[in-house]
């Protein structure tokens, strides 16, 4: 269902930036109409798939220990709860794209809090698998509701018709063309983070797939919070680059990087040092994995939470280089079966270590400087030279002072005391060692901290 998507919601988001920065209305309704018009088709595509899969509900749960009315139930519930975003949800891009993300996010933690607050005592009062399982298809209605109130709130001017979405669909080809290339982009990511573990398990074996997704695990809520955090800037990204102040972009661009790389620095740096006994405490000793695979994922989490070019990319449109995210995947599982025959784990964990550098890493920051900014990439490799040298300097440094103390086996207390406290000192002398060495970092602290003009 993820897939179904299409990309279509990022592609009517870039559509909408100008529109919206010219406050032209009327192609904002015959854009959003557009949009409508998509999802309903994507919209019945998916019901009609999911009323297919669903005669083979039987046979995908033949022995669950549960009635077949209860699983058809809960199947049908989540199913129409996603049909609820295609058919009635679709108007939120609007918000997003208008910078009034902060509305869905409000709205829905809030709903969600109440909902799970419901579920967990229903749970324990009662045990019912049907209340719980209406509790959550009822708050997606109500959350559909209130949000679509808050819109017309928000926008009462706001027409959007689907019969009219279709008349105009031609009208607005370049969606599509946008929808294509984002597809192909979404597609790549989405097959290298699946296939992994079916490589790890055909080269190493089932257990290690446990291993490496405890790591992944951790790694990878720590890149949500990162991307949600950076995420919220994409919409003011593309509306600062709608005007074309060509320095003030550039001058934007440079701070929301060094911001990037300094925390990416000290989360990098906390990972290293305290990964391994929270591992420990929390599976137990034998769960640890091998050194170089930490320092392959702390190459990759790296790469993948300081990458500033995205929000950029994505304000400038520039989703054409469709073959890149192919190159990447083909990379990756060429260098991954070598790899894992010849090395295991290790080879199959370097596989994304080369080709996201090649791709994310190389390839990326040179298509936004050529074809974005239009000037020379040199000036970010040696930010990024520099950007590097400092957390090797942090490893080093950390290295050095941790060799004699014992980080694993300890107790949760004294972990969580050495966690705050290593915490509190990288973060703290790597904002000294940033502030003095990168002038872009001190103006974003000057001017968003100070609140001093820069």
């Amino acid at each position: 269902m993820n897939l179904a998507e299409l990309g279509i919601g990022s592609a009517i988001g870039y559509v909408l930036y100008k529109p919206i920065f010219d406050d032209d209305r009327k192609k904002i309704n015959e854009i959003i109409s557009v949009m409508g018009y998509l999802y309903r088709v994507i919209g019945n595509i998916i019901l009609v798939l999911g009323l297919i899969l669903a005669c083979f509900l039987p046979f995908i749960f033949p022995n669950t220990g549960f009635h077949l009315g209860v699983i058809y139930f809960t199947y049908f519930s989540f199913l129409f709860s996603s049909l609820i975003g295609y058919y009635i949800n679709y108007r939120q891009n609007l918000l997003g794209a208008d910078q009034r993300n902060y509305i869905i996010t409000g709205y829905f933690q809030t709903s969600n809090l109440v909902k799970t607050l419901i579920q967990l005592a229903l749970a324990y009062y009662t045990g019912s698998y049907i209340l719980w399982v209406i509790i959550e298809f009822s708050f997606a209605v109500i959350f559909a509701c209130i949000l679509n109130w808050k819109i017309n709130q928000v926008y009462p001017w706001l027409e959007s018709d689907v019969k009219e979405g279709k008349l105009l669909f031609k009208k607005y080809s370049d969606v599509i063309t946008y929808t294509r290339q984002l597809f192909v982009h979404r597609i790549s990511a989405f097959v290298q983070f699946q296939i992994a573990p079916f490589l790890i398990y055909a080269f190493v074996s089932l257990q290690t797939v446990a291993l490496y997704g405890n790591y992944t695990m951790l790694f990878d809520k720590i890149s949500q919070i990162f991307n949600n955090l950076f995420g919220s800037a994409s919409a003011s990204i593309a509306n600062l680059i709608a005007e074309g102040n060509k320095e003030k972009i550039l001058r934007v661009f440079w701070v929301i990087t060094s911001i990037r790389f300094y925390i990416a620095t000290v989360v990098i740096c906390c990972f290293y040092l305290l990964i391994e006994p929270f591992i420990s405490i929390w599976l137990g000793v034998e769960f640890i994995l091998p050194k170089q695979i930490l320092y392959l994922l702390l190459v990759n989490f790296f790469v993948g939470i300081s990458r500033g070019t995205d929000s950029f990319l994505y304000g400038y449109g520039l989703f054409a280089d469709t073959w890149a995210p192919i190159v990447e995947s083909t990379i990756y599982i060429l260098v991954a079966i070598i790899g894992g025959n010849l090395f295991g784990l290790t080879g199959i964990v370097l596989a994304t270590t080369i080709s996201t550098i090649l791709i994310i890493g190389i390839w990326k920051p040179y298509y936004l400087f050529s074809r974005g900014f239009k000037l020379s990439v040199f000036s970010y490799w040696k930010r990024y030279v520099i950007y590097i040298f400092v957390l090797a300097t942090n490893i080093f440094v950390i290295d050095v002072n941790t060799q004699n103390i014992n980080i694993i086996n300890v107790t949760i207390f004294v972990f969580l005391y050495r966690a705050l406290f290593t915490s509190f000192i990288i973060a703290i002398l790597n904002f000294v060692v940033f502030y003095l060495i990168f002038k872009e970092f001190r103006s974003a602290f000057r001017y968003y901290v100070l609140k001093q003009k820069t």
